[in-house]
């Protein structure tokens, strides 16, 4: 049965969470995980266009297939951190509300638990990428989680009062 109260909750629910986005957005945490976001994606760029497509060059047809793949996974991963980084930063410069960036369009997914890249000749430097793009965007993924609560734990109820409610209905009919 839904009391007066919901709304009013809901309302200061939305409220305090908004504050805590806000707060994140302007967090030295969020300083340094947007420079190591941004960081890492440079780096891989570089990676990727210079000595990455270098290696890739010398190896076997099934190892470079395996490196396309590897590499794209790569990619995709970081530019979808980047983009949730950027959505805290438009946040924190007032470019968005912290309501907006709770749209599911501005999350992140979960993500498939992966294998270690299948073949044995990809570079290693892809693979420490690879493991590097992995460890940011589980903790991107956390505090992702973390901020953006879709259901928020429901107090625990007090049973002595919820029987002393169906007490006061029963006396009331």
């Amino acid at each position: 049965m839904a009391t007066e109260d919901e709304p009013g909750q809901k309302l200061a629910d939305k409220a305090s969470r908004a504050g805590e986005i806000r707060d994140f957005a302007r967090s030295e945490l969020f300083d340094r995980t947007f420079q190591e976001g941004m960081e890492l994606v440079e780096e891989t760029a570089a990676y990727l266009d210079g000595e990455g497509r270098r290696d890739s060059k010398l190896l076997s047809r099934s190892a470079a297939l395996a490196y396309a793949g590897e590499s794209m996974k790569l990619t995709t991963r970081l530019m979808q951190v980047a983009s949730w980084l950027l959505v805290q930063r438009a946040v924190r410069e007032g470019d968005m509300t912290p309501e907006a960036a709770c749209d599911p369009r501005y999350r992140l997914g979960e993500r498939k638990v992966e294998a270690e890249p299948g073949h044995p000749e990809i570079p290693m430097a892809l693979v420490e990428y690879l493991v590097r793009a992995e460890k940011l965007y589980d903790r991107v993924l956390y505090l992702d989680r973390r901020m953006y609560l879709d259901d928020a734990p429901e107090p625990d109820a007090n049973p002595v009062l919820s029987q002393m409610g169906r007490l006061e209905a029963a006396f009331r009919e």
